[in-house]
C-alpha cells in the first residue's frame, strides 16, 4: 500500500505525502511504519530515494536510471529524460574510487517559472 500510493502521487513524493495518503486508507498506521517501509523500499531498489530537498527526502518509483531537476521556485522536481551512460565507470576509472550508486540533480527554473514576470527588487 505504501509503493501504490508513492506511485499513485506521481510526484516525487515525499515520505510526509505519502504517508498522508496511506492514512486516509488505513487510519491506524503509524507515521514512523510508513517512514521505516520507504526506507526500506529504497535500500531494496523497489524506489529511489532522490534526496534532501527543501527539508523533505523525496522518493521517486521510476527506478529507470534517470535524473532530476529542482525548479528553485517553484519546488518541484522534474525527470530529466537525457542520461549519461556509464558515468560512474568513468568517474571510477579518473578518479580510482569504487562507486555503488550516484544521483545527480540539476537546478534552476523550470519551464513554466521562467516564463513568469519576475519582481525586480530596486538596490537598498
Amino acid at each position: 500500500m505504501i509503493l501504490d500510493a508513492v506511485k499513485k502521487l506521481d510526484i516525487h513524493a515525499t515520505a510526509e505525502q505519502v504517508y498522508d495518503r496511506v492514512v486516509m486508507r488505513h487510519p491506524s498506521i503509524s507515521k514512523a511504519t510508513v517512514y521505516r517501509n520507504l526506507s526500506q523500499m529504497a535500500e531494496s531498489g523497489e524506489l529511489i530515494n532522490i534526496g534532501n530537498f527543501y527539508g523533505a527526502t523525496h522518493y521517486d518509483h521510476n527506478s529507470h536510471k534517470h535524473y532530476h531537476f529542482v525548479c528553485d521556485n517553484c519546488k518541484r522536481i522534474f525527470d530529466v529524460s537525457d542520461y549519461i551512460p556509464d558515468l560512474c565507470g568513468r568517474i571510477a576509472n579518473m578518479d580510482g574510487h569504487e562507486i555503488r550508486g550516484h544521483n545527480l540533480n540539476f537546478n534552476g527554473l523550470c519551464r513554466g517559472c521562467k516564463t513568469k514576470p519576475r519582481e525586480v527588487f530596486p538596490c537598498a
